[in-house]
């Protein structure tokens, strides 16, 4: 017999009754019920129940041993009465009979219980990874990553695409989130950065010749945490493409995202190839967001003109100083308590926004600011928005951008408060057209909107002969259930082009030949027409899991601070490797923070 294991703690049926096997795993949990002690065994694969009898050699060490220890135990299969079968267990319809228990490894005390799906402090949990692991949920949710990145990579070489790897260490970008920087010990003052994202270089790939290329790729960003967002590194489902217009990108990754999601749905819908496409200004508008849920069913309405030039002063004098007003409906809400509203009020007040006026129709009468604004504009509200006698609606009035914001986030909270959310769906869309540049309020000057590498709408003569914030990229996003999955975009191959764009962002040539030199030089040596996206591992991953937070689906998550609490990482290094790579702490960096 194996010394461990002749079968797994998953693997056990009725059909193995009458068997003498072994199993190795951790003591999940103990009964004791007298005469006979019941132990739940578990490993990798699943759980099998121990019975181990008083008489048995083996009970005294059991039933001392704390749980989570390590055991060996040799017994026989036994079939349970059909009144004792377990149908929470695959392996509910047999137990083992102990004979003999060997103890592998003995656990210390546990700083949290594996057993069961209780909250503990995040701080508990990410200093004690290698146990929280061993909870069934989370357990769960990193062996369906796995299984995401098998699915994924095997559909991305169904549809033609080759795997290759690119570069860890790499130059420093201008463009971007901060750059995790690596001092380099022979080259004296210079530093390696980690890739933000293998831009550059999958492009050069498609100037080499390769065509088709995807990796699962790690990306690292010195940026902050949120729910959707681990600070430090993520993966993505990293692909590009040569000879290829945007529709054929959407056409090669639409049915792996579609194929993945339903093989992984259990039974919830998937948005069927071609996913919608929805422009950017048409998202910022109906929805208040670039990336909108479009399983909330609510649409935002533009209605400054019915509020310009009347009674209503506060919007009437916001609209002369360029403001506009953005209508949020809130369906059969009207008949809700005044508290329903005024409470919004106070939340977009809390948000740091002006506030929130709106109208609650109760049996087509209307209060809120409906005397405000008279009878005529309360009928030409009602027949835009097609609004119902009990309805009610919010108002944004601000500058178009921050109305777009404040619109967009009451959309989401009328939804989730009056449980309009569709459930068990995946709602796919595209977001396209996106600006190629936006003002800076700040550096009062003209940035890049979203990625400098697109190809402008209009190739050079757009660049030429328009304003710069009325020009369009060929760049597109990847939205489900709300969530960004990715950017992508067709590049900007002809470095005049190039040039031109990042001339218009303030960078003159000599720039672009100091920072993106391999690349730009690579484009004067014939590059294809080419385009790509990579969406996120991490998220697809979230989605699929329906966990709220990124760090439930990634194996050894930093913290919010970017902490690695059970490695103790960032940490101190010594002084002789800060002399090997000539470099100097300036001040007392355990006052730092």
């Amino acid at each position: 017999m194996h010394a461990y294991r002749t079968h797994n703690c998953g693997q056990l049926r009725s059909n193995h009754a009458g068997q003498s096997v072994k199993l190795s795993g951790w003591v999940f949990r103990k009964r004791d019920h007298g005469n006979l002690l019941f132990v739940d065994l578990r490993d990798h694969y699943g759980v099998t129940q121990v019975v181990v009898d008083r008489d048995s050699s083996a009970f005294a060490l059991i039933e001392g041993l704390k749980l989570e220890s390590v055991v060996a135990v040799d017994g026989q299969v036994l079939s349970r009465g059909s009144d004792k079968i377990n149908p929470e267990l695959p392996t509910g319809e047999i137990e083992v009979k102990a004979s003999k228990v060997e103890l592998l490894s003995e656990a210390a005390e546990l700083p949290f219980p594996i057993f069961g799906n209780a909250e503990y402090p995040e701080d508990i949990r990410l200093r004690n990874r290698f146990l929280d692991l061993r909870r069934e949920k989370l357990h769960e949710n990193i062996v369906l990553r796995s299984q995401v990145i098998a699915s994924l990579r095997r559909r991305m070489i169904d549809e033609g695409f080759t795997e290759f790897q690119t570069p860890i260490l790499t130059a420093s970008s201008p463009e971007g989130a901060r750059d995790f920087l690596v001092p380099s010990r022979v080259h004296h003052g210079k530093f390696y950065a980690l890739p933000q994202a293998p831009q550059m270089f999958k492009q050069l790939l498609m100037v080499a010749g390769f065509d088709r290329y995807f990796q699962i790729a790690p990306c690292f960003r010195d940026e902050d945490a949120r729910a959707d967002r681990s600070p430090g590194e993520f993966y993505q489902l990293d692909f590009e493409m040569s000879f290829v217009t945007q529709d054929d990108v959407f056409a090669a990754i639409e049915p792996v995202l579609h194929g993945v999601f339903d093989e992984f749905s259990k039974g919830r819908a998937v948005t069927p190839p071609p996913f919608p496409r929805i422009t950017y200004k048409d998202s910022m508008l109906k929805y208040g967001s670039d990336k909108p849920d479009l399983r909330n069913p609510i649409e935002i309405s533009d209605v400054t003109e019915i509020f310009r030039g009347g009674p209503f002063a506060v919007f009437a004098k916001s609209i002369e100083n360029g403001a506009v007003v953005r209508a949020i409906p809130a369906p059969a809400a009207g008949t809700r308590a005044r508290s329903f509203f005024d409470s919004a009020n106070q939340w977009a007040k809390d948000e740091g926004f002006a506030g929130l006026a709106y109208i609650n129709f109760k049996g087509g009468e209307g209060g809120g600011i409906a005397k405000n604004i008279g009878a005529e504009r309360v009928a030409q509200l009602v027949s835009q928005m097609n609004l119902g006698p009990n309805d009610g609606v919010f108002f944004a009035c601000d500058k178009p951008l921050n109305a777009a914001k404040l619109a967009g986030l009451v959309r989401t909270r009328v939804g989730t408060e009056l449980d309009l959310i569709e459930k068990n769906t995946f709602k796919f869309c595209w977001i396209v057209d996106f600006p190629m540049y936006e003002w800076d309020e700040i550096d009062q000057r003209v940035i890049f909107s979203h990625n400098p590498f697109s190809m402008p709408q209009g190739e050079m003569e757009a660049l030429e002969t328009m304003n710069p914030l009325d020009i369009l990229a060929y760049q597109y996003d990847i939205v489900c259930n709300g969530i960004e999955l990715s950017s992508g975009a067709i590049r900007n191959h002809k470095p005049e082009i190039m040039y031109k764009a990042f001339e218009i962002a303030g960078y003159d040539r000599s720039v672009v030949d100091e920072k993106f030199k391999g690349m730009i030089n690579a484009f004067k040596y014939g590059a294809p027409p080419h385009g790509g996206s990579a969406p996120g591992v991490d998220r697809i991953v979230m989605l699929l899991a329906d966990e709220p937070n990124i760090r439930e689906v990634i194996l050894f998550p930093m913290n919010q601070k970017a902490e690695d609490l059970m490695m103790g990482a960032p940490s101190y290094v010594s002084e002789k490797q800060l002399r090997e790579l000539r470099i100097a702490i300036v001040g007392d960096p355990h006052k730092s923070n």
